[in-house]
């Protein structure tokens, strides 16, 4: 009886520990936001923002492309970080990291209100760095993007993103800014 009491009590441990490695806080000027990664969907893409978010490299990086009722675009960490000296607003939407583009990852995952998607050229795989958030389901994106996650609390912090010009395929002016984004 005891072993299979700590049996199950080593098991719940374990999947806490591993559910917890898969969660996000992105810190958003109105609050925190709570996103589940999928790294079984998208292992990858996981690595890549992990790594990134833990070095602290989506601080301070501007949401530059913000389309109402479609989604909000951050993660130009190299001309889209607001303290850098690389920052470069006209430029943003167009950089990365330092580190190589990624594979697509696509998935049957769909692209429903939450979900965090890689944004990317034309080229399937150019996924690098940058990532968006979508505010209503856009069904045209499954299987064109790799999803890597998901809002799980706080949605309503990413509805509050400043929009961008409509006619301008919804470039921000002076953009709201990712303060934080860590593993939780």
């Amino acid at each position: 009886m005891n072993k299979l009491f700590f049996s199950i009590f080593f098991f719940l441990i374990i999947n806490q520990t591993i559910a917890e490695e898969n969660i996000m806080i992105l810190k958003l000027k109105d609050g925190d936001v709570k996103i589940q990664l999928f790294e079984d969907a998208a292992p990858n893409h996981v690595k890549r923002i992990k790594e990134l978010a833990n070095n602290g490299q989506y601080d301070d990086v501007v949401f530059h492309r913000v389309i109402d009722s479609f989604m909000a675009q951050t993660g130009d960490v190299k001309f889209g970080n607001s303290s850098s000296k690389d920052y470069d607003l006209r430029k943003a939407g167009m950089g990365g990291s330092d580190k190589p583009d990624l594979k697509q990852e696509f998935s049957n995952l769909p692209h429903d209100r939450g979900t965090l998607s890689m944004a990317r050229s034309s080229d399937p795989n150019s996924a690098n760095s940058q990532f968006f958030i979508c505010f209503k389901p856009a069904p045209s994106l499954d299987k064109q993007y790799t999803v890597f996650g998901k809002v799980i609390e706080g949605m309503e912090f990413v509805d509050n993103i400043k929009r961008g010009d409509e006619n301008n395929n919804g470039s921000v002016s002076d953009p709201d800014k990712i303060i934080s984004f860590k593993s939780f």
